[in-house]
């Protein structure tokens, strides 16, 4: 596996980071500790290093067993992304939201948790629309310069927060947020219109969740399998399964799986991402393993994206109007060189 660097950082991580929201076996899924420890391994021994939790994950088992597996591991190797904000208990207002004091002792549960001293990387997990992003921001920075935490991310969070948080961040001298994670996927591509734009401005790699639209892209659904995604899902819809068939001719083109042909899609973007693989089985891992392999060529990707492509809306689709290109350019739109 190959390595990428982690926003605008020096963090070397792997080009899959492995997403543990299956580690533990509460809600009646996911994979029990030895099998989880398998996961890991497995992952590690074909290069991967980036690792990515949260503290609700399974009701904060998730964190305990990549604590218990770190324990007798290398720590250094290893990149641990977790997050905050989601509530871990209903008796305190603080316990929940982006706000100081639930992030402080947010991080504290966690570190006892993963048994470490210090997160590589800690996510604002879902914007609470109440906290004021400068006191997210300075708490943050707060626990980068404790050594408590290395860098700071954000989840789930509105296109123009983010942006008045890394602007204030640059001004402040703060930490800044170098990583987005977001839905991302052939199915869910509504993030193009504002989300994405923003991280390529700022240098943020996007860490898209649910790469597979909950597995439905891989497939399962179409052949009669079955999944945690409801009938009425919009995963299951028409649109999708429309998209997810042609992930599955091409797959059956290159010989590979069509999960591998909707996580490659993510990662040949034209912008900075790393998708986030789930897997409670080996097999499931292993097969998303083989992703770094495939290469999509250009057909590939114009069958793709015309398939799942959506309207990005005003003033996204306004700028693309042949009308505007000329008023803006005066005719030398085709021309003049275009930023990343």
């Amino acid at each position: 596996m190959d390595y990428k660097l982690l926003g605008r950082s020096g963090l070397k991580v792997s080009e899959l980071c492995l997403g543990t929201m299956g580690f533990g076996t509460e809600n009646c899924w996911g994979a029990d500790k030895n099998g989880s420890f398998a996961i890991m391994d497995a992952y590690a021994e074909a290069g991967g290093n980036f690792l990515d939790t949260a503290n609700l994950y399974k009701n904060g088992t998730s964190e305990k067993i990549i604590g218990e597996y770190l324990s007798n591991q290398d720590r250094d190797y290893f990149v641990v992304a977790t997050k905050y904000s989601l509530k871990d208990n209903l008796t305190n207002p603080n316990a929940s939201g982006n706000n100081r004091k639930n992030m402080m002792r947010s991080v504290e549960e966690s570190l006892k948790r993963l048994k470490t001293d210090f997160i590589d990387l800690f996510y604002l997990h879902i914007w609470d629309d109440i906290t004021p992003i400068d006191e997210v921001l300075r708490g943050m920075d707060d626990l980068v310069r404790q050594g408590k935490v290395n860098y700071v991310a954000i989840s789930d969070t509105p296109a123009w927060v983010i942006a008045k948080g890394n602007t204030l961040a640059e001004l402040m001298g703060w930490s800044p947020l170098i990583a987005l994670q977001i839905e991302y996927s052939l199915i869910a591509r509504t993030a193009e219109r504002e989300l994405i734009p923003m991280a390529k401005h700022f240098g943020m790699t996007v860490t898209p969740w649910a790469p597979l639209g909950g597995g439905a892209l891989t497939g399962k659904y179409l052949r009669g399998e079955q999944g945690r995604v409801k009938p009425e899902s919009k995963r299951r819809n028409d649109k999708a399964v429309e998209i997810t068939k042609v992930v599955m001719s091409i797959a059956d083109e290159l010989g590979v799986s069509p999960g591998n042909v909707a996580l490659k899609w993510t990662m040949q973007q034209g912008f900075h991402s790393i998708p986030i693989v789930g897997a409670t089985k080996l097999e499931q891992l292993h097969d998303n393993l083989k992703t770094v392999d495939v290469t999509l060529n250009d057909d590939h990707l114009r069958r793709l994206d015309e398939v799942s492509a959506i309207e990005l809306g005003f003033p996204g689709d306004f700028f693309r109007e042949d009308a505007v290109k000329m008023n803006t350019f005066g005719g030398f739109y085709d021309k003049v060189e275009k930023r990343g």
